[in-house]
């Protein structure tokens, strides 16, 4: 099976989000499955000195975007079995970031038609496109209008993954032509609402669509979720698959992590963790005492949940808890979680921005980590936080519904159903109680938390199944 993955990141390349841990963990555990991978993605200036000194050059072909034609010089690697290829235009990549810019529609659409054309100066000849995001929502359509009759392209199927719903490119009537290429006589795929939806039109062109989570499959189709798209998915549903994402176990690995100030395992978790929670607080400031310490790390964004901590910050404190925060984003969460560090001395720190190894030490060094999320397509944290036994606290949405499990003697971590402050904190406090309770429950779930098993071997197998499936259809 030959599968083509297109996707706007991927890790170790360029992440901004979770869904660049998402994007570069597939495909290598599709290859391990015997697939034969090759994934696309755009040549952007952040790729570092490390990658961009290992590309080579294969071929230049120009990419039709609206009426003008434009160049693209395509790159390859080769990493953990799969063919890695880097498309280049610079007018369109060689600037710093990744999304955010007044043109990224033709940006993406020049990549997307770019993802096809490759083909022509490639020997492969893929099964399955699977498409990553908004940001390749255009080669499905593309696909449909303008390859099927040529030969590689007749029989290719097409999946197209939404990562997060609330990430749609939409843009006005007028710019199909100019920017996209597509006619009026085919405005149909895109319009939604009486504008271009570019998420409505890989739905409407793709064969399956997949989300990262059952649970946030189901709340795609609720208005509440559906982030205006709910009644469509409703009249697509039959499309509409679901496989949970997952995190490379051998990168998340607190036995071998560098980022990691003392290694450990699951059989000798106490020392090496312990270490590690005391680098936590000389980093943060934290006092030593008995208290368990709450670690956090996230983009200060409002679907983060993080409107429904600071209410109870201090509540938190005042029961028995350390606070840990480490994110940049909203100007009022920066400035709240640097003043109540300021004020808590000892209780609480904040660190702002966000680094690799701050996370990781989060992950290795608090008791608890918490992910209060409003809503969650997947998430990798909680997974990571898993592997690095600290419990973690979250709300039941998305992915972190999959994945975390409250059950005495049982569970993994704890949970909490309404977005509210005190039914967090009830979570945060059942937590406590179980860490101080002295009776070998908490070391038993650290057991069971860093035991479970979040890497790609079982997604890959379901999405084999789901690429064979989806072959067989006429």
């Amino acid at each position: 099976m030959e599968i083509l993955f297109a996707a706007s990141e991927a890790r170790p390349f360029f992440v901004s989000d979770s869904d660049g841990v998402m994007t570069g963990g597939l495909p290598a555990a599709l290859h391990r499955r015997g697939a034969a991978v090759c994934a696309v993605l755009p040549l952007y200036e952040d790729l570092s000195a490390y990658w961009r000194e290992k590309l080579k050059f294969v071929v230049s072909f120009t990419v039709p975007v609206g009426w003008r034609n434009q160049y693209c010089g395509m790159f390859e690697l080769h990493w953990r079995g799969v063919t890695w290829y880097f498309l280049d235009n610079e007018y369109y990549f060689k600037r710093p970031g990744l999304y955010g810019f007044y043109d990224d529609g033709e940006r993406f659409a020049f990549f997307s038609r770019a993802v096809l054309e490759l083909l022509f100066h490639t020997g492969i000849e893929p099964n399955i496109l699977h498409c990553n995001g908004w940001q390749t929502a255009l080669a499905p359509v593309y696909l449909n209008l303008y390859y099927r009759r040529i030969g590689k392209f007749a029989g290719m199927k097409t999946i197209f993954t939404i990562h997060d719903i609330r990430r749609q490119y939409t843009a006005p009537t007028g710019i199909l032509e100019g920017t996209f290429g597509i006619g009026r006589e085919n405005m149909h795929m895109l319009e939604y609402g009486g504008e271009l939806n570019l998420t409505k039109g890989a739905i409407e062109a793709s064969d399956l669509v997949s989300t990262l989570s059952p649970s946030y499959a189901g709340e795609l189709l609720d208005p509440a979720y559906g982030c205006g798209l709910d009644d469509f998915l409703q009249k697509k549903r039959r499309k509409l698959r679901s496989i949970l994402g997952g995190i490379d176990i051998s990168d998340y690995n607190p036995l071998t992590d560098p980022h990691i100030p003392s290694n450990y395992g699951i059989d000798d978790v106490s020392g090496g963790k312990s270490a590690c929670k005391k680098a936590l607080r000389r980093e943060f400031g934290l006092a030593e005492d008995r208290a368990p310490v709450v670690g956090m790390a996230a983009d200060f964004t409002e679907d983060r949940g993080l409107d429904i901590v600071m209410p109870v910050a201090d509540e938190m404190l005042d029961l028995g808890f350390q606070l840990a925060v480490t994110g940049s984003g909203d100007e009022k969460c920066e400035k709240f979680f640097t003043e109540l560090a300021s004020r808590r001395r000892g209780e609480a720190g904040a660190r702002l921005g966000s680094s690799e190894a701050l996370t990781r030490l989060i992950y290795a060094g608090s008791d608890i980590f918490l992910m209060p999320n409003k809503t969650e397509p997947c998430g990798f944290r909680q997974m990571a936080a898993l592997r690095y036994g600290a419990a973690p606290v979250v709300r039941e949405t998305g992915g972190l519904s999959d994945t975390v499990r409250e059950n005495s003697g049982q569970g993994n971590g704890f949970t909490f159903s309404a977005y509210d402050s005190w039914d967090m904190l009830s979570a945060c406090l059942r937590a406590r109680d179980l860490y101080h309770d002295g009776g070998g429950g908490w070391a038993s779930l650290v057991r069971r938390a860093m035991r479970c098993d979040n890497g790609w071997t079982a997604a890959a197998a379901n999405y084999m199944d789901m690429y064979r499936r989806v072959i067989a259809l006429s």
